[in-house]
C-alpha cells in the first residue's frame, strides 16, 4: 500500500512539472532550425573552436577567440569573448553553447543570440555575457562574408566616411611628458585622451588626498592644452560622497566625462553624482546585454554609455545598447581594452550609430608590444588610429583573416587572478 502511494506521488509531481513547464525536454540545434528551412539559408554550422590565447604566460587577461566553421569552403567567422580574470570559464561556457549552434544556420544571428540568452534560464551575467559575445561576433563575421559586405554597411552604416573617432590612453609618467606628447597627438590628428583618477579611496577621503586628485587632473589639462579632449575613468574606485565632490571641483577643467565614479549596479548613487555636476557621467564597460543598460537611461543618470562589446553580447548586444541609449539622447562610447577582434568589430558597430561618440583602445600614441602582435596575427595595423580616426575597411565580414597556426605561438597560460589590492589598513580596495 505504502509502494502505491509512493509511486503515484511521484506520478503526481510528474505531471505537475509538465503543467508548470519545468519538465520540458531540450531541442536539439538542428530541430530548432527546421522551422526556417524555407527562408533560410543553407549555410550550417558544421564546427565551433575556442581557444585561449596567452600573450604571456602570466597574463591575467588572456584573449579567448572563438571561430566557427560552416559547410562552405572558405566560410568561416571569428569572434572574440575574452573576460579578464575569468578566461577558462567563457571557454568553457562557449563550449556549452555548442548544441545551441552545430547544425544550424549562422544568418539567423537574432534568432541564436535570443536561443542563448533565454534558454539560458539565468540571465546572464559577464561570463554567460562574454561566451555569447564571442559567438555573436564570429555569427556576423559570416553573414557578412556571405552577403560580401562588411558589417556596418549591414547596420545602416557608415555615418561618418572618414573613419571612427577614437582616444588613447594617455601615458605620461611627469608632467614634463605631457608637451611631448600633446605634440605628437597634433602630428597624428589625436583629439583625445583618457586618463584615471590617481590612487585608491576610503568611502570618506581626506582633504589632502582629494586636493592631490585634482591637482593631478588639473595638470593634465594645463599639459595638453584645450583643444584636445580629456576622460577620466574613476574605475569604480570612489564611493558616491567621494565622487561628488570631485566631480564637482573638476568642472572647470571641461573633460569630455567622468567614467565610472561608482560601481554601475549602484544607479540610485550615481544618479546623486550625476545631479551634482555637469560634467557628463559614462559608465556601462561592465554591464551585459542592452537591458542592464535600460534603468540607467530611463532615469537620466548617464550621458554616455560605454557597454564592451566582448561582454555585452557581441555587435547585436552592443547595437541594441546604442539605439536604446540614442532614443534618449545619450551618446555611445564603447570600452574595449582586450584584443584585436573585439575592438574592430567595435568599430562596425561605431560607424553605424548616429550617437557614437569617441571609441576607446587600451593603447598608447606609440605602438606597443601587443600591437605588433596583432600586425603579426592580421597582416595590417589594426586598432592603430590614421588622422585621429580608426579607418573603415572594405572588405566583407569583420575586414580581417586570422590562422589558428599563428595563434599557436601564444598558448593559453591558464585564468590568473585580476590585480587584488588594498588600503592601509589591509581592507579591500575597488580599482
Amino acid at each position: 500500500m505504502e509502494r502505491r502511494l509512493f509511486l503515484g506521488a511521484l506520478s503526481a509531481t510528474a505531471k505537475a512539472a509538465d503543467i508548470c513547464g519545468c519538465a520540458l525536454a531540450p531541442q536539439a540545434a538542428t530541430a530548432a532550425s527546421e522551422p526556417f528551412a524555407t527562408v533560410g539559408s543553407k549555410i550550417r554550422i558544421t564546427k565551433l573552436k575556442v581557444f585561449g590565447v596567452s600573450l604571456t604566460p602570466t597574463s591575467d587577461r588572456p584573449y579567448v577567440f572563438v571561430k566557427l566553421e560552416t559547410n562552405q569552403p572558405g566560410l568561416y567567422g571569428w569572434g572574440e569573448g575574452t573576460l579578464e580574470g575569468k578566461a577558462a570559464a567563457v571557454m568553457a561556457c562557449v563550449e556549452d553553447f555548442k548544441e545551441f549552434l552545430i547544425g544550424a544556420d549562422p544568418m539567423q544571428v537574432e534568432h541564436h543570440w535570443q536561443a542563448m540568452y533565454v534558454h539560458s534560464f539565468y540571465r546572464a551575467g559577464p561570463v554567460i555575457g562574454s561566451a555569447i559575445s564571442g559567438i555573436d561576433q564570429a555569427l556576423w563575421d559570416i553573414r557578412g562574408k556571405a552577403l560580401g559586405l562588411p558589417v556596418y554597411k549591414l547596420l545602416g552604416g557608415p555615418v561618418d566616411p572618414r573613419g571612427v573617432r577614437g582616444y588613447y590612453h594617455l601615458r605620461a609618467r611627469t608632467k614634463e611628458d605631457l608637451p611631448r606628447l600633446r605634440e605628437e597627438a597634433r602630428r597624428q590628428g589625436i583629439t583625445c585622451f583618457k586618463s584615471g583618477i590617481p590612487g585608491y579611496y576610503e568611502w570618506i577621503e581626506t582633504n589632502a588626498k582629494i586636493s592631490r586628485a585634482v591637482r593631478s587632473i588639473a595638470d593634465l589639462r594645463e599639459g595638453l592644452g584645450d583643444d584636445i579632449d580629456i576622460g577620466i575613468d574613476f574605475h569604480a574606485k570612489t564611493s558616491p560622497a567621494v565622487a561628488s565632490i570631485l566631480v564637482k571641483e573638476l568642472e572647470p577643467l571641461k573633460l569630455l566625462f567622468v567614467e565610472e565614479p561608482c560601481p554601475p549596479e549602484n544607479v540610485k548613487a550615481m544618479q546623486r553624482i550625476a545631479r551634482r555636476s555637469t560634467t557628463p557621467i559614462a559608465t556601462g564597460e561592465r554591464l551585459v546585454a542592452a537591458y542592464n543598460c535600460r534603468e540607467l537611461i530611463e532615469m537620466g543618470v548617464v550621458d554616455i554609455i560605454q557597454t564592451d562589446i566582448n561582454h555585452v553580447g557581441g555587435i547585436t548586444a552592443l547595437w541594441k545598447a546604442g539605439a536604446l541609449a540614442e532614443a534618449s539622447g545619450v551618446a555611445m562610447a564603447p570600452h574595449a581594452c582586450e584584443g584585436p577582434i573585439g575592438g574592430l568589430a567595435t568599430v562596425h558597430v561605431d560607424a553605424a550609430m548616429p550617437n557614437f561618440l569617441v571609441q576607446e583602445i587600451c593603447s598608447g600614441v606609440e605602438i606597443g608590444p601587443q600591437e605588433k602582435v596583432w600586425h603579426e596575427w592580421l597582416g595590417f595595423p589594426a586598432m592603430r588610429m590614421v588622422n585621429g580616426r580608426f579607418p573603415l575597411s572594405d572588405r566583407p565580414g569583420l575586414g580581417f583573416d586570422l590562422t589558428e597556426e599563428a595563434l599557436r605561438k601564444y598558448p593559453f597560460g591558464g585564468t590568473r587572478p585580476m590585480a587584488r589590492v588594498y588600503h592601509d589598513d589591509h581592507s579591500v580596495a575597488a580599482w
